[in-house]
């Protein structure tokens, strides 16, 4: 839907923007509900004033990080436009920072907000906060972002004539950031993250930035139209369902084991794909229910596209079932990938709430989009007729 605003015309380079801002759900937010939710189970959070202390850092941490990437990313993408296009402009490039900038700011408090209020409330409930805030981080971060991304680059797009708007947004919540590390530092655990953790949301912004560049070539190919409908969708459902299989495999090690030794039931060889997904442990069950999960979600989600006509592609039989095909492939060495990686990162005394799920999102984000341009690529070629609206 967003796609066809004025803005996404004019300033294509919004398009790289897109799985780099809808990737800090994964970057920020689901790692702070991986946090908190293995605090919960590990009863860090059951004294009141520990569990404030947490909360507050928590959140002050994820704003320097939202308003660090967001202006990153934004920088990010105008220089891979300007090395595509060939050439800069200067006010597109101010509008571009101030959305984003604005944009994971208020998308990172809200759904921090959301996140806190989630967990608090599942540990009362006696819920298992991995089982229910990641997919709620997931779920409600492709909302958000995009609904923010749309509204603030289109209203800062069509004030771009006042020159100074754009560059007064992003020195506002730039300036912001030495008040939120100041919250942050308070705690011991949310200082050390403050100091090592900026790697893997740096890595996992650059890797989604890539996955972006393919959108931004693809979607204005009549050939791929509906690229950008699809996207979000199938991205955000892999990184939903990964990020959950990382959070409860944190959760376990966490429980049965110290950093840097895996339990003994985890504790042999690597695992191969056999074992991720057909052995008995309680985290292969819980990846088999998520690969068994993917291909009813995105019926439903396609289903959801068709009727509210926001795609332009036509659900013929053989897109259909390229898509499915692309979605489970993706899932699958996504939960694979979750496996090996967290277990190396436990091994290495890393703790995979905070490093894990960054990366893992971002990986998401790129095989999704290249993925799913391959499906487009195989079904206009097998079938020309069938990327066309009846």
């Amino acid at each position: 839907m967003y796609s066809h605003w004025e803005v996404f015309k004019q300033i294509s380079e919004v398009f790289i923007l897109v799985p780099a801002l809808v990737g800090l759900k994964g970057n920020l937010e689901m790692t702070l509900a991986s946090r908190l939710s293995t605090a919960a189970n590990t009863g860090l959070l059951d004294d009141p004033g520990q569990q404030w202390m947490m909360v507050y850092s928590n959140l002050a941490l994820i704003q320097v990080q939202a308003t660090t990437v967001g202006f990153l990313s934004a920088v990010a993408a105008v220089v891979l436009g300007l090395l595509t296009r060939g050439r800069l402009d200067v006010t597109q490039a101010a509008v571009l920072c101030a959305s984003s900038v604005s944009t994971a700011f208020i998308a990172a408090l809200s759904l921090g907000l959301v996140m806190v209020a989630v967990i608090l409330c599942s540990r009362k409930w006696g819920v298992n906060p991995d089982n229910v805030a990641t997919p709620i981080a997931a779920s409600l971060g492709d909302l958000i972002t995009l609904s923010l991304l749309a509204t603030f680059s289109s209203f800062l797009f069509h004030h771009r004539d006042v020159w100074y708007l754009p560059p007064a947004v992003c020195l506002f919540f730039l300036l912001l950031i030495p008040v939120w590390v100041s919250f942050a530092r308070r705690s011991p655990p949310i200082r050390e993250v403050l100091r090592s953790g900026w790697q893997p949301v740096l890595v996992a912004m650059t890797i989604s930035s890539i996955g972006g560049l393919i959108l931004n070539k693809t979607v204005s190919d009549p050939g791929f139209e509906g690229m950008a409908v699809f996207t979000p969708v199938i991205n955000g459902v892999g990184g939903n369902l990964v990020a959950i299989q990382a959070s409860r495999i944190s959760t376990y090690l966490h429980a049965w084991s110290a950093a840097g030794s895996l339990p003994f039931d985890m504790a042999g060889t690597w695992p191969d794909p056999c074992m991720t997904f057909c052995s008995e442990g309680v985290n292969s069950r819980s990846a088999r229910v998520l690969v068994f999960l993917v291909v009813p979600g995105h019926l439903f989600f396609l289903y959801a596209v068709h009727l509210l006509q926001g795609g332009h592609a036509a659900m013929t039989p053989a897109f259909i079932t390229c898509y499915l095909g692309a979605a489970l492939l993706q899932v699958v060495l996504l939960l694979y990938v979750a496996d090996l990686m967290v277990r190396w990162m436990w091994r290495r005394g890393m703790d995979p709430d905070n490093f894990s799920i960054p990366y893992l999102t971002a990986l998401g984000d790129l095989l999704g989009t290249g993925l799913l341009a391959l499906c487009f690529r195989v079904v206009l070629l097998a079938c020309p007729t069938s990327l066309t609206e009846d």
